[in-house]
């Protein structure tokens, strides 16, 4: 029995689906079952069973999982306190975020950090930010990435940077000839938003209840690239971190306007849980970062 697959037991049971575990471990959804199964073999016992399309542990699986997570956390902190005796930066880097952020804010970090590091292996996941809270608890995960990041125990918080928040709309859009608008201007108007649940809309919902100004959500989504391609058919307007509307400014699907009567500003932090070893890996992550 190896560590590897004890690794794949672990995430298979956190992410309840076996192609997830098949991704973040870098194998195929075949290779997820064999090591399963091999588990299975060698304690004679069930280990999972799927629950309404969801992998769920047995209580013989969880015992495992309590276990095997103990084990693994074990080894990674060991290896990472051992790669600190060497020359040659190497090993892992597991990071999650959200979309947002993952693909206009880490893009060029990815890159500089990848050509001078190449042996270390980078692992990005996209995730609700409360999943990026509990993955970085459980040390599933070495970094999150979130916005409006809040203070929880056992998590620190570095600040990353600040994101200025613009309204967006479509060419043919009454405000579309405008370079501003007051939040007092869009009273009444259809707007194409982030779920509830999602820290910048909760945000903004506050400042708009603080200007008393009224908005009709005629889409609440989970993704910024979808909320642009609705902006762009028409749908209504929207709010959005300006590093993700930059493209489509260029290209002139998407018209953006500052709003001037409130400064908008969407903050990122970085969490790792308090008291984590960083590896020299995600120590230098973190600095190209910073």
């Amino acid at each position: 029995m190896h560590l590897e697959t004890l690794q794949v037991f672990c995430d298979l049971v956190e992410s309840g689906s076996f192609s997830a575990a098949a991704t973040q471990n870098f194998i195929t959804q075949s290779a997820v079952s064999q090591q399963v199964r091999a588990l299975e073999t060698r304690f004679d016992r069930r280990l999972v069973e799927r629950t309404k399309g969801r992998v769920q542990p047995t209580p013989a699986g969880q015992l495992l999982y309590q276990a095997s997570k103990d084990i693994t956390a074990r080894y990674r902190e060991l290896r990472e306190q051992l790669q600190t005796f060497g020359t040659t930066v190497s090993g892992s880097v597991r990071i999650a975020t959200v979309h947002s952020v993952g693909l206009y804010e880490l893009t060029e970090p990815l890159k500089s950090f990848l050509k001078a590091y190449p042996q270390v292996n980078v692992h990005l996941e996209y995730s609700r930010s409360t999943k990026i809270f509990e993955d970085v608890l459980s040390g599933r995960i070495d970094l999150g990435i979130v916005a409006y990041p809040t203070r929880r125990s056992q998590i620190a918080i570095i600040p990353f940077r600040e994101d200025r928040l613009v309204l967006v709309c479509a060419p043919h859009h009454p405000l579309a000839r405008r370079r501003s608008v007051a939040l007092s201007e869009i009273d009444g108007e259809n707007i194409v938003g982030y779920e509830r649940d999602i820290p910048t809309r909760r945000e903004l919902d506050r400042v708009l209840r603080r200007k008393k100004v009224t908005v009709r959500y005629v889409m609440e989504l989970d993704n910024i690239e979808t909320i642009k391609r609705i902006v762009e058919m028409g749908a209504g307007i929207a709010i959005v971190p300006e590093p993700t509307i930059k493209q489509e400014v260029k290209s002139r699907t998407l018209c953006a306007l500052q709003i001037s009567d409130e400064t908008l500003l969407r903050p990122l932090g970085i969490l790792h849980r308090q008291g984590r070893h960083f590896s020299p890996a995600v120590e230098r992550f973190v600095a190209e970062l910073q």
